[in-house]
């Protein structure tokens, strides 16, 4: 079985290319720092990030580009997928990624760090601390 479930805050806005064709597929690229325990050190824990690649494709893609955003903490549903390129030096890189099968928000607007606004066109409910969408998209919303 090859499940993956993670959390963790973007590193980057997502990087998101369209593929060519009749009916051309999002492509979303992101990274999300994933905090690790680390060992102890002058008797103090030691906490350190794995740097996780992802990428969402579709309906995936499409709201990785819409909603997300560098700093937001999101939860992350998907699989492990392994593969390997030759660069333009002819050396072979091997490439880990997590293929997205769903997003989730896992704090509101307020308590978000460093966006600076970031959502602010998202709005948010003052003080119940959840966004409220724009429109009606009900069809795009990938994990109704």
């Amino acid at each position: 079985m090859n499940r993956v479930i993670l959390m963790g805050r973007l590193t980057r806005d997502p990087e998101v290319r369209y593929s060519n064709g009749e009916s051309p597929l999002a492509i979303a690229r992101y990274s999300i720092a994933v905090d690790r325990q680390g060992g102890r050190s002058n008797g103090q824990d030691q906490q350190t990030a794995d740097f996780i690649n992802c990428v969402a494709f579709g309906k995936q893609g499409e709201f990785a580009e819409k909603y997300l955003h560098k700093g937001m903490k999101i939860a992350v549903e998907g699989r492990i997928q392994t593969g390997s390129y030759t660069n333009k030096d002819g050396n072979k890189v091997y490439t880990t990624d997590v293929v997205i099968d769903r997003h989730e928000f896992c704090e509101s607007k307020g308590n978000q760090s460093g966006q600076d606004g970031a959502m602010g066109s998202m709005g948010a409910a003052p003080d119940e601390g959840f966004m409220n969408l724009p429109g009606n998209i009900d069809d795009e919303i990938p994990f109704n």
